[in-house]
């Protein structure tokens, strides 16, 4: 509200605002005698607010009003809504079902059985639909899992179950079924049991393998929280990383988790099922070691008993031992790096498949590398439930052509800098540089197919890398480039001269002490033998287009992170 304003000719002293106090005007022109000055005047008088102001004044008490209305009501409507839906949770209580012993008695079933000859579909077509037919009737069957979604409607609600196995089954409940506690409370994760008959999908709808089962029961297992603690609460789409990682016990039930590492287990067994038709023998190796194979400062160091020991960087030194024993081999074993590495394609720990081959020689490593690759993305996408999951993670995936591109390393020097891809610090690459990551994986981008990049400077590699013979300058070694990924395998042909490898460990400052069980390989019966070690997680994030490895492992372990 404006204040009335007098001018200095109507009033002897300042006007007292309503900001002052009573009798502190505080201003030389307030004492008696002495006149105003116009300054002072200027300053205290309120201005008088516009009509623009005012209205605007209006429109935002108005605007406030409004606000405080609504939320009222909302909140009696929350409030109501609320009292509504405890009244109808108590009525639902009284609600009881039991099984219909009258019905078939189920067939035990898991989400991926679909064998016709034992599941049959009752059709959804009015003129096969006759329930006096037996024929026209679908299995009754008993289904257990947990609840991956959930639609509810007026007169009916759909539940899309899995089960860890292969797929999802859409079941589909109505009636008294829908009316109870345990329908009207169902959390997606809930665990439930599901008795009903198996339909197809009437035209035009749609349900995963065109196929749904009309719920008759059902039983709650384990139930699954709801509201501020819900699935989707505690993992929404746009999680941060951070979040993800801490929750990856639950992220790996989500879809793309999941598929991937099925993903990785159908892989494994191709590896497996692959070196067995090749004739190779499976061996188990120690993962508790005392010697180093690819350098001392990325080993984890613990006490054993009273030595010193590490966890194992490769499976490598062990598996050349085996070859006088079972000839070629391989194993399939975890492998450790204390490398304080924070990029997309490095884990502390990872799945390291290894194998040796004895009386080779480079050329012969080289395809056989390229068979193995080949050999198991065709097995996976082969299988029937390989192929489904690389659709939905790699759609267009291929097995790379035969014979994969040969590149030295020297020539790859040459390449980076006619490309103009400097080092880290700017600089033009060099013979004898350990190319970066980031230019590697610009050079294969670039590229765009598989690159057998070899012959790597010995100052570069293990202790145990046979040098080539026109020159020794370099290493018969080779890393498998992918794009997208980067290295995926690391191979070389090994040693088999006494000489040399105790050259080797003097280059490398080793003591060969510890390592004396390996060295004896060369005293009895050397031969020529190479082999390599490839990850599993950078191959998997290779063929199922991810961005990281540490999405392709049940729970990623690297610097920062060892939990859950």
């Amino acid at each position: 509200m404006a204040v009335e304003q007098t001018s200095p000719s109507d009033a002897p002293g300042p006007v007292a605002t309503v900001d002052e106090e009573p009798g502190k005007a505080g201003t030389e022109s307030s004492m008696p005698g002495a006149a105003p000055s116009q300054e002072s005047t200027t300053e205290e008088r309120p201005k008088e607010m516009t009509k623009s102001a005012l209205k605007k004044a209006e429109r935002l008490r108005a605007e406030k009003e409004r606000k405080a209305a609504k939320e009222k009501e909302l909140t009696i409507r929350r409030d109501r809504d609320e009292a509504s839906r405890r009244l109808a949770l108590e009525e639902a209580k009284k609600v009881v079902i039991v099984e219909d012993k009258s019905l078939p008695k189920a067939r035990r079933i898991q989400v991926r059985d679909r064998d016709p000859d034992t599941i049959r579909l009752r059709k959804a077509s009015p003129d096969s639909d006759d329930p006096a037919t037996e024929r026209a009737k679908g299995t009754r069957v008993k289904v257990t899992g947990w609840v991956h979604r959930l639609r509810q409607q007026k007169d009916v609600m759909f539940v899309t179950l899995q089960d860890g196995t292969f797929s999802t089954l859409q079941c589909v409940f109505s009636g008294q079924l829908i009316k109870t506690y345990d329908a009207l409370t169902l959390t997606v994760q809930t665990s439930m049991t599901v008795y009903g008959e198996m339909w197809e999908v009437p035209g035009k709808q749609h349900a995963p393998d065109d196929r749904e089962l009309h719920a008759d029961y059902f039983e709650i297992i384990g139930r699954a929280p709801g509201d501020l603690e819900a699935y989707g609460t505690v993992v929404p789409p746009d999680a941060d990383v951070q979040t993800l990682l801490n929750r990856r016990h639950l992220v790996i039930r989500g879809e793309t988790a999941s598929a991937v590492l099925k993903v990785m287990d159908l892989v494994l067994y191709a590896f497996h099922q692959t070196y067995y038709d090749w004739r190779f023998r499976q061996l188990r190796v120690p993962c508790m070691v005392q010697t180093q194979v690819e350098g001392g400062s990325t080993l984890f160091d613990f006490k054993f008993f009273d030595e010193k020991a590490f966890l194992t960087q490769s499976s490598q030194l062990y598996l050349e031992t085996g070859l006088p024993a079972v000839g070629n081999n391989y194993c399939i074993m975890p492998s450790f790096r204390a490398e304080k590495s924070q990029t997309r394609r490095h884990l502390a720990e990872y799945t390291h498949i290894e194998a040796e081959l004895g009386f080779i020689d480079f050329e012969d490593l080289l395809e056989h590398l390229e068979s193995l690759i080949v050999t198991v993305i065709e097995f996976v996408l082969a299988h029937a439930e390989g192929k489904a999951l690389m659709a939905q993670l790699h759609p267009g995936f291929r097995a790379p052509a035969r014979p994969f591109l040969r590149m030295r390393y020297a020539d790859a020097i040459t390449w980076l800098n006619v490309h103009e891809i400097d080092k880290e610090d700017g600089t033009p690459h060099e013979f004898g540089d350990d190319i970066a990551e980031a230019a590697e994986r610009k050079m294969t981008d670039i590229i765009a197919q598989p690159i057998f990049l070899t012959y790597f400077p010995t100052e570069l590699k293990a202790f145990y890398m046979k040098r080539q013979a026109t020159d020794p300058r370099v290493t018969e070694s080779v890393d498998c480039l992918m794009p997208g990924v980067g290295e995926i395998v690391g191979g070389s042909m090994r040693m088999d001269d006494l000489g040399e490898l105790l050259a080797g460990y003097a280059r490398q400052a080793i003591d060969p002490a510890p390592y004396y069980w390996y060295t004896d390989q060369r005293k009895y019966g050397s031969v020529p033998h190479g082999g390599y070690g490839l990850g599993l997680e950078r191959f998997i994030a290779w063929i199922c287009n991810r961005y990281s490895v540490k999405e392709c492992t049940l729970y990623p372990r690297f610097v920062g992170r060892c939990t859950p």
